[in-house]
Parts: C-alpha cells; structure tokens; sequence
C-alpha cells in the first residue's frame, strides 16, 4: 500500500506572547483568528502587518512562517523562522517548525540538525524525538527512527504521534502486527484520526484481512469524505476482491479528489481492463469496447486491453480497427506469441497469406509449443499453395497437442491434402 507524509507534526509549545501597542495588537488578535481558521494568506498580511510595526517581534515571525508553510511558500517559512532564531537562539518551537519545513523539502540533514538542536535545548521532549524518528525513517535509517520513536513513547507513553510514526516504520518493514498495534494505539488515544485508519486498513490488506480493511477504510472516509487516499485503499481491496464495480467508483472517486495522483490511472485502467474482458466473455461485445476503450485512455501502455479490444474487432470483421489495435500491442510488447496469433487472423481475413504465415512463425518462435499457431499456419501454407509444408505443421499439432478435438482436425486435414494429392 502507497502512504506518502510530507511534513512531519508540528510541535504546539506556545512563545511568550509579547505586548503590542494598539492597531498592532488588533493585527495580532485578527491574525491568530485567520490561523486558528486556515485562512493562511490572511494570516499571512495580517502577521505581515504586526512585523511592519514591531520588526523584533519573535511570535509574529514564528507564526507568519506556520502560515507560509500551509501554503508551501518555503522559502518564506524558512525565512520567517531563521528570523526567529536569530531573534532567540533559544526558542525550540522555532527549530521544530523549521525541522518541518525542511523535512517537507525532503532536506532530511537539515530537519535533523534542527531537531538536535531542539533535544539539546530540552532532553526530555517526546515530540522532538517522534519527529526525528520520522524524519530518519524518511531518510531510510529505519533502526535509527525506531531508537527515537522509542524514546519519544519512552518520555512520554500517549504520545499518538510517535505511536504513528512507529506503526508506519513497522509497516515499510512488513512487520504488520506490530504496526497494526501501535495503528490501533493511535486510534485509542485519537478515534478521530483518519489516517490511523487508512494505514491500518493498509496493513490488514496485506494479511489478507480483508473485511477488516474495508471497515477500516469505511471509518477513515465517513471522518474524511474527501480523503483520496482512503477512496484509493479501499478500491484496491475491492480489486482484490475482484468486486469490479465498486473498485471502479473508488477509483474513480480518489482521481476525481486529487487528479495530480496520476499513479491510480494505472490501477483504474487495470480494473476497466479486467472488466471488459469479463463483459467480452459474458458476449457483451459493445461493453467490452468501451472498458478496453476507457483502460486505454487512462492507461496508454496497457497491452492487454489493445490485444482484447482488437480480438473484438476481428469477430466483427472491422479489420481495420484490428489491425491498428494488434500493431500497437505488438510495438508496446514485442514478445508476445497471441498477439501475433491474432494479427494473423486479420491477415488471413484480408487475404494477406505471406504476412498472416510470417505471424504465426513468429508467435510459434516465441511460443515454440503453440499447437494452434501451428494449425493455423498449415492452413495457410495450404492456402498458398505448399502443401508439403502444410503437413509438416499437422503433423506437429498431433504430436504437441493435448487437444483431441484440434488433433482430430489436423488429422482430417492430413487426410484431404493426401487425397488431392
């Protein structure tokens, strides 16, 4: 399962609230009301304001560079909160709101060192540890990151963070159990946390607990109807299950959500996929299409759905459509034998005999026991008037063939040609 954090939590430890005369102190009550809502931009004039006023006032900075995180603005963020540091070297909220801005920009080193630095003003800061264990995590140094997220649980045991962080470092080692118990921590100390239940339901997903998963999944969605992620998790379960339909809304749903995911694309025209082909054998050509039609549009290199959607074609002798669908499944994958069997077919329909003969050899070359290549090409062979060569593949369709039907065929074959003969 895919789970993707981009800025480690934020640490809540308040600077002391200094004084502002008058419309500046109406800019700082206005500016906290904009951040307590997320209106960051807001925030962000309003902070900007107070700073115009009082340029040594450390809080404003501080703030302003939470509010320029919300918005990705880094650059800014991590100016505002250098800003800070250099104000009072000794202010550990601003090391660790800097940390997150660094671990955002994946500068792992960088959010470590200011994370150090924030151990060092105070040993004892359980988050301070929860956020260097993840950020080491992120770096790759799992044994590193499970030492910090132990401390951090160590300094402080309901810290649902850490419980987090160290469900997820389990969870990348495919140490299920342990990250579903340390998940399910979270969930005690926080029922409302979303993402506990997403990756928790991740982790049922790969031990094949599946009902567990879906439910899981239902909870993270019903305390987060826009969560993609979920939405995707959940279809992915449902792919599983081989329940096409729901997948497919899932799917659907989460790429509706957040259409930069482009990555659910492929597993959405996987679904489509397997869908039409199933429409094709319930003999629902026309639906069929239109899922080949659709996993194609999402997905461009998905060999199958050309193949299928060009079989389709070949039944309904529109040989032209064929014919495109096999070129661009033979381009995309060139090794594989049926397709070519199927490009023979459309050949052989449009009385091409030398291309649909050089079609069946090459799938019999890549598939050197593919009886029906055979048969085929010894009819063709027939067709173009070498009948020697014609026996010869008959021949080897009774010799390789577990099909008694197909060996009965060739031997009927065998026996024309000879009388003719």
């Amino acid at each position: 399962m895919k789970h993707t954090i981009t800025v480690i939590i934020l640490i809540s430890t308040l600077l002391p609230l200094l004084a502002c005369a008058g419309t500046s102190q109406k800019n700082m009550e206005q500016a906290e009301t904009y951040l307590t809502l997320q209106q960051w931009n807001e925030a962000v004039s309003e902070y900007s304001k107070v700073i115009d006023e009082n340029p040594n006032l450390a809080l404003a900075y501080s703030k302003r560079g939470q509010a320029y995180a919300a918005i990705e603005d880094w650059n800014a963020a991590i100016s505002d909160l250098s800003k800070v540091i250099e104000l009072d070297p000794t202010l550990i909220e601003a090391y660790n709101h800097r940390a997150s801005v660094y671990h955002a920009q994946e500068q792992w080193d960088m959010a470590i060192s200011d994370l150090n630095k924030a151990i060092e003003l105070d040993p004892n800061l359980a988050e301070a540890y929860s956020n260097r264990g993840w950020t080491y995590a992120s770096k790759g140094q799992l044994d590193l990151a499970l030492t910090d997220l132990n401390k951090a649980l160590e300094l402080d045991p309901k810290l649902a963070e850490a419980y987090y962080n160290r469900g997820l470092v389990y969870n990348s080692q495919k140490q299920w159990d342990m990250g579903i118990a340390d998940l399910s921590k979270v969930i005690e100390l926080d029922p409302n946390n979303f993402t506990a239940y997403n990756d928790r339901g991740s982790a049922y997903t790969n031990i094949g607990k599946l009902d567990m998963a879906i439910a899981d999944l239902n909870k993270a969605i019903e305390l987060k109807p826009d969560y993609a992620l979920a939405y995707y998790n959940r279809g992915l379960v449902y792919k599983e299950q081989e329940q096409l339909e729901p997948a497919i809304a899932d799917f659907s749903k989460a790429l509706e959500l957040q259409p930069e995911l482009t990555w659910i694309k492929k597993d959405l025209a996987y679904v489509y996929g397997n869908r039409g082909y199933d429409y094709y054998l319930e003999g629902q050509p026309d639906l069929a299409i239109a899922d080949f039609t659709k996993a194609i549009e999402l997905n461009p290199y998905l060999v199958s759905s050309y193949s299928y959607r060009g079989q389709i074609y070949n039944e309904q002798g529109q040989w032209e459509l064929a014919l495109a669908d096999m070129n661009k499944a033979i381009e995309l994958e060139p090794d594989n034998a049926l397709t070519y069997h199927n490009r023979a077919y459309t050949y052989r329909n449009n009385s091409l005999l030398e291309e649909a003969i050089a079609d069946e050899s090459k799938a019999i070359e890549l598939k050197p026991d593919y009886a029906l290549a055979y048969f085929n090409r010894g009819i063709d062979y027939y067709n173009f008037g070498k009948s020697d060569l014609a026996i010869a593949d008959f021949n080897k369709v009774i010799q390789i063939s577990s099909n008694s039907d197909l060996v009965a065929l060739a031997q009927a074959r065998i026996s024309e040609i000879q009388k003719i003969k």
